[in-house]
């Protein structure tokens, strides 16, 4: 009995311990009957983040986590199951063709190679054509290919290609999808993305963002070109369900702040600190939905000729909660332009006209001053054009800066900014603000930052809590006036 206790802890009675065994009994019969690919995702604990994951139906997918967080396992689970045909959530291919790119092919042989054999029955294997080592015992040596058996009664390939072969070993096949277990070399994913060109394949890739502000940095966690197939999504130890509490607040403790944004929470870190690293897209960027019409407030607007324009249409619940609904961004065009394109978002969300007829908005200060192409001010310019500009807004940055800060997370942990997921330009702003020299936010890309500034210093400051005294901190104020008055009194 005293082991008993030991495994499941002493306040558990008999009944809770027989029940307790009895779990572990259809654990360990649901183990043997079933394979490591069938268990996948299926017991009591599920990885929430690997699933969404799997169910994205975009073509260039990533994972940026953290070591251990669970990302290489369900890059080598998506690969067999493209390979066997039997993906859940996509169309299956009869014959599929897969590259898995490592770094090296040490590497390869270590990590991703062993990841996916490890989900591989045996019967289902053709044949393995080995680079260096014996195909009887593949985990001992580097594979070149294997091949095998799908549903469909043909046969799938699945080829391991290293980055260290250099970009030419990449040259001339068709592939239908490729994995990137880490980050590859720039002119090695460009060359991949011709390989899948003509099969209309797909891309997905799991890393560890080590190397700082690299190019998937920009062109897939910011995704600055707006491409609709790229996705991206972070997954961190918190994430996953099969490591041990205990083990990660220990691991924490030992790790630099530096260390944690990568191998812990599998972010993006430089030298510069980001000047939001409040903003988490898992959190912060929803799906759009219907907004109520009478959660409308106003639009915001950061005015550009050359430089893009930008323009946000906030809406607020009853709550205070501020929703980020609509987005208008573009450069190289004239008031006119904007004006129109603006007036047809709000055509298009029944938004409501203010005095004159005219949409009310708010927008910098600057845009006071006359142009050079036109004797008017950008404000009048818009007012002309139906928009009732308000120049009038608190352009303080560093006070614009702690507010915004509290609207992603105030001191208590509540979340009060969201951000549809539309709105890709504000989005990609956020995620790419960073801190410069002199205490100061590097000023590039903060259009929309700008105005969202001036948006959130525009709402009324939240009431302070006042502290309600309890009984004996009022007779001890009672007592201390008291004493205050008798040593002022002369006599005394």
């Amino acid at each position: 009995m005293s082991k008993n206790r030991e495994i499941t802890g002493e306040n558990m009675n008999k009944k809770q311990i027989f029940s307790k065994l009895g779990e572990i009994d259809d654990e360990i019969l649901f183990r043997n009957k079933n394979s490591k690919l069938e268990r996948y995702n299926k017991g009591k604990k599920v990885h929430k983040k690997q699933m969404e994951f799997h169910k994205c139906l975009k073509r260039n997918r990533w994972v940026f986590g953290g070591n251990r967080s669970g990302k290489t396992e369900c890059g080598a689970v998506e690969t067999v199951w493209l390979a066997r045909g039997i993906h859940p959530f996509r169309v299956n291919r009869e014959e599929a063709v897969i590259w898995v790119v490592s770094l090296s092919k040490q590497v390869q042989r270590d990590v991703a190679q062993g990841k996916v054999f490890s989900y591989l029955k045996p019967q289902w294997i053709e044949d393995i054509v080995m680079e260096s080592g014996s195909k009887d015992f593949p985990s001992g040596g580097v594979v070149d290919y294997v091949l095998v058996k799908n549903v469909f009664g043909k046969v799938s390939k699945i080829g391991f290609k290293s980055c260290d072969q250099g970009r030419e070993k990449f040259q001339g096949a068709s592939i239908d999808y490729i994995w990137f277990d880490e980050e590859p070399p720039y002119d090695i994913y460009r060359e991949c993305r011709m390989r899948i060109l003509d099969r209309k394949g797909e891309i997905y890739g799991t890393m560890t963002p080590l190397k700082g502000l690299s190019w998937v940095y920009n062109e897939i966690y910011l995704n600055e070109s707006a491409d609709q197939d790229v996705w991206s999504i972070t997954m961190n130890w918190d994430d996953n369900p099969y490591l041990d509490r205990d083990e990660i607040k220990s691991l924490k403790s030992s790790m630099s702040e530096e260390e944690l944004e990568s191998r812990c929470y599998g972010k993006f870190s430089s030298s510069m600190g980001l000047v939001y690293p409040e903003f988490d897209p898992q959190i912060h960027v929803i799906e759009p939905f219907d907004i109520p019409r009478e959660w409308h407030d106003t639009i915001s607007i950061d005015p550009g000729l050359n430089n893009p324009l930008s323009a946000h249409f906030y809406a607020v619940d009853y709550d205070g909660n501020v929703y980020v609904i609509a987005e208008h961004f573009e450069a190289g065009k004239d008031v006119q332009y904007h004006a129109d394109a603006i007036k047809k978002i709000c055509e298009r969300l029944g938004w409501e006209k203010g005095f004159g007829g005219r949409y009310d908005a708010l927008i910098d200060s600057a845009a006071t001053q006359k142009t050079l192409a036109s004797s008017k001010s950008v404000c009048e310019l818009f007012y002309d054009f139906g928009i009732n500009a308000n120049p009038k807004v608190n352009k303080d940055l560093f006070s614009g800066i702690n507010r915004v800060k509290s609207y992603l997370k105030d001191a208590e942990g509540r979340v009060k900014l969201f951000i549809f997921k539309n709105c890709t330009n504000l989005i990609r702003e956020l995620k790419s603000y960073f801190w410069g020299d002199n205490d100061r936010p590097v000023k590039a890309d903060d259009h929309a930052l700008d105005e969202l500034r001036y948006y959130i210093m525009s709402r009324p400051e939240a009431p302070k809590v006042q502290k309600v005294k309890t009984e004996i901190e009022k007779d001890k104020e009672k007592l201390i006036r008291k004493l205050e008055l008798k040593r002022r009194q002369p006599w005394n």
